[in-house]
Parts: C-alpha cells; sequence; structure tokens
C-alpha cells in the first residue's frame, strides 16, 4: 500500500467493539454488533471459547487487526 492509498473503513466503531469485547466478550457480543453472528452464537455457546477466544479478540481489537463482516477496518 502506497502512501496515497488507505484502507477501507467500516461503519462499525472501534472503541464501540473493543468495550463490549471487554464487558460482554464471553457472550459475543462484539461479533454480533460487527455482524459476525454465526461465531457470536458458537462464543454464546462456548462462553467465549472458555475465555481464551475473548482474550483474542480483545487483543485483535486493541492492535486494529480485527474486521467487520465485510473484511473492512472498524472506524476509528
Amino acid at each position: 500500500m502506497t502512501a496515497t492509498q488507505t484502507a477501507a473503513t467500516g461503519s462499525k466503531s472501534w472503541i464501540a467493539t473493543l468495550l463490549l469485547c471487554f464487558f460482554l466478550g464471553t457472550l459475543g457480543v462484539h461479533r454480533f454488533y460487527v455482524g459476525k453472528v454465526g461465531t457470536g452464537i458458537l462464543m454464546l455457546i462456548t462462553v467465549g471459547g472458555f475465555g481464551i477466544w475473548t482474550l483474542i479478540d480483545f487483543i485483535m481489537i486493541a492492535v486494529g487487526k480485527f474486521s467487520d463482516k465485510q473484511g473492512l477496518a472498524l472506524a476509528r
């Protein structure tokens, strides 16, 4: 990517996703928020992958590597 190109950004808020993951991550609410319903249901059933999946998602969101359903970066 050159300096004149920018990454496409979705409409979902980065901070909202981060806070949802922190407070309700084991229920997969942050995944429902970004449109990833299937994995949100899996997180709900497995209690956030026994907490491990939630921790990984939180780190991915915090460093900016988490995307919405369309693969777009979260809006900062």
